[in-house]
């Protein structure tokens, strides 16, 4: 009755949905690969240097910049897919941006941008917009190459249908190293709590709501499998699509407010508790990866179990024609087991004009207080409706709806 209730909740509100339309684009691994870059990209950054990403929170590290501090993170967007469109200013500047679970900050290339990275993306011209509000002071975001820095900033947003006054948001005027070179996106915007955010002001999300621009404190993602036509899902904001999912909703509750944190009760393999036996185990619910991330000895056992290989850059490989026989790894949250079969976790990309299949678990090391840290991406993400509620903080899932099924 209590889940009918909120559903009945959600459609009473259907009306101010705002629909951000997301695009599945190559990740940023793939178009190396095709390119033949990989290899070398990977020797330049380590795998281990992608758990640092989470680092912020575990525990968060101050690094001094000579014209001010900001927090130490690692935003590693690799495997990234699913895109949109925001703009910024009057009139407005479009811009391609990662919709992330797993940050706070919203950041699009400067103008004034002297790196190679920004050559190939849109930049942010101060001086076009009639709305623009010059904060001057310095934000810097460390990756494993060295350090992002801009300038923040405060402009007019646009998120779908949606105008948004005094966003807070960072120009980036320097991107180290070659991460942003081929990234199909220009920038990011974070949709975590605001406690991650330490340099950029009040996050997007948390903007909305102070000026009662949702009429929930709630965003939903539904991420598309077929990505044939190039559309992949759509973010909501302001609550849900009852359209896409069938109830019941599973709300887990989130334990710990930074990202988007929940427990995991067990991990299975072939309906067997493999991994979280004695323990629950903690997980990040990340839209910003595409993989599921676990601690390194969890997840070599993990690849051994389906037949993994290892590569020379860190990668698992399986044989392309054993998936059908491969076995199903499931996830219980809050006693829902979750299902992944091998055509869900294994990736399939072209290397060399052939086909190669990539395990799409992979090897995180995050230390925590509160237990061992997974991290849940789209190889997830993909398979359920998830809905994230700041009012009463807990993130939701639910079985896709015929209409979605049909599409795919």
């Amino acid at each position: 009755m209590k889940q009918t209730l909120l559903l009945l909740c959600f459609q009473c509100f259907a009306h101010g949905l705002v629909r951000v339309p997301l695009s599945k684009m190559l990740s940023l691994r793939s178009q190396l690969r095709a390119t033949n870059q990989l290899d070398n990209f990977m020797m330049n950054h380590q795998v281990d240097i992608f758990s640092r990403r989470y680092s912020q929170c575990y525990p968060p590290t101050l690094v001094s910049l000579r014209l001010g501090k900001a927090s130490e993170r690692l935003y590693n967007f690799m495997d990234a897919q699913y895109f949109g469109q925001i703009s910024l200013g009057t009139p407005e500047q479009n811009f391609t941006v990662v919709f992330d679970t797993g940050s706070a900050d919203l950041w699009v290339p400067s103008f004034y941008c002297v790196s190679q990275a920004c050559e190939s993306h849109k930049k942010f011209k101060a001086f076009e917009s009639s709305t623009y509000v010059h904060d001057g002071r310095v934000f810097g975001i460390h990756y494993g190459s060295g350090h992002m820095m801009g300038i923040q900033a405060r402009d007019m947003l646009r998120v779908g249908t949606m105008t948004l006054a005094n966003q807070n948001f960072g120009e980036s005027v320097y991107e180290p190293g070659s991460s942003f070179v081929m990234a199909k996106f220009d920038g990011v915007l974070g949709l975590s709590y605001p406690t991650l955010s330490k340099d950029l002001g009040l996050p997007v999300f948390d903007n909305m709501m102070n000026q009662n621009k949702v009429d929930q404190p709630v965003f939903s993602f539904y991420l598309s499998t077929n990505a044939s036509n190039g559309f992949g899902g759509e973010l909501l904001l302001g609550g849900v699509d009852e359209e896409l999912f069938v109830p019941p909703i599973n709300w887990v509750p989130v334990t710990l407010k930074g990202y988007w944190q929940i427990k995991i009760d067990e991990v299975k393999l072939q309906g067997t508790t493999t991994f979280c036996r004695s323990h629950s185990c903690q997980a990040i619910v990340d839209t910003g990866t595409s993989l599921i991330s676990g601690p390194t000895f969890e997840i070599q056992i993990l690849q051994q179990l389906i037949g993994a290989s290892p590569t020379s850059i860190g990668e698992y490989v399986v044989n392309c024609t054993r998936i059908s026989s491969l076995p199903v790894v499931s996830l219980v949250l809050n006693g829902v087991e979750y299902f992944l079969t091998a055509e869900t976790y294994v990736k399939r990309d072209i290397i060399y004009n052939k086909e190669i299949c990539i395990s799409g678990f992979q090897a995180t090391d995050v230390s925590s207080s509160v237990g061992h840290m997974w991290i849940l991406g789209d190889v997830f993400l993909s398979q359920v409706y998830s809905i994230y509620d700041r009012g009463q903080d807990r993130v939701g899932f639910a079985q896709f709806s015929d209409k979605v099924k049909r599409s795919v």
